[in-house]
């Protein structure tokens, strides 16, 4: 009797942990990854602080995944800027998922554009919805 008991309350246990375990990767995971939303089109924003600080947070590893949102007025300094568009070419070498509107890039007449520098261009509101209520890290720009 105290044998089972024993054997009972070493499962609880061990049981326990491993549902304490999965709830903590599971907050890990979206604590873990960064959304930036990209939507100004100026240079200097983009050069100097948004692809920087997208970069470095998947380089240095402040954040397990990094994905790279461009909307709006970025998607048309993307298509047109070869400075911009070398950066994000090497952050996507790098691990960086990079994902751009459509009707966006639609409406300034870029979509092929994106779409030859191998850009993820599809209808993101629905997406970003889905990564603000997995509870990802957002940074916007």
């Amino acid at each position: 009797m105290k044998l089972n008991f024993l054997m009972l309350v070493i499962l609880f246990a061990v049981s326990s942990v491993k549902i304490l375990n999965a709830q903590e990767v599971e907050i890990a995971t979206a604590s873990d990854t960064l959304v930036v939303l990209w939507a100004s089109g100026d240079p200097d924003v983009a050069i100097k602080s948004c692809l920087m600080y997208a970069h470095a947070a998947k380089k240095y590893k402040w954040f397990k995944e990094v994905i790279l949102v461009a909307w709006g007025p970025s998607e048309k300094l993307l298509a047109e800027n070869s400075e911009v568009k070398e950066k994000v070419a090497i952050m996507k070498k790098d691990g960086i998922i990079v994902e751009a509107c459509v009707a966006c890039s639609n409406m300034y007449g870029v979509t092929d554009e994106l779409k030859v520098c191998e850009i993820d261009v599809k209808g993101m509101g629905v997406p970003l919805t889905r990564y603000l209520k997995k509870g990802y890290k957002t940074v916007s720009y």
